[in-house]
């Protein structure tokens, strides 16, 4: 699988056009402090390890994109472009989504290792 990291609304709409056709993973964390190497999102920190582990068990041919949606004030904006984005519109970070499908998890579905498992395997 090839895995990927955009930063911002707007690479990470880049990124999906460049693997147009293929099969498109992503998830949406909060933005990591320089100081501590950490997300400001403690959900997003407890789901890291998880997703990781869980991404193995994705199909070879897909595309898996972590992207930041900035910091904690610009998260928290209720104009956040993550927030309105047609085809996003996330309510919470992390979110873990599979790009034009309906599958989602979303804060602390993200870190409970069954949920992520399933939603990488394979339909």
């Amino acid at each position: 699988m090839l895995v990927e990291v955009a930063e911002g609304i707007e690479k990470f709409l880049e990124t999906v056009e460049k693997h147009s056709g293929k099969r498109i993973f992503a998830l949406f964390c909060g933005g990591v402090s320089p100081a501590t190497g950490e997300s400001w999102c403690p959900d997003c920190v407890k789901a890291e390890p998880v997703i990781e582990t869980g991404v193995a068990k994705a199909p070879e041919d897909a595309v898996f994109i972590k992207c930041s949606v900035g910091d904690r004030a610009t998260w928290k904006d209720p104009n956040c472009e993550f927030r309105k984005h047609l085809q996003l519109k996330l309510v919470g970070v992390p979110t873990l989504l599979e790009w034009n499908t309906p599958k989602r998890l979303v804060e602390e579905e993200c870190s409970k290792q069954d949920l992520v498992d399933m939603f990488f395997e394979e339909d």
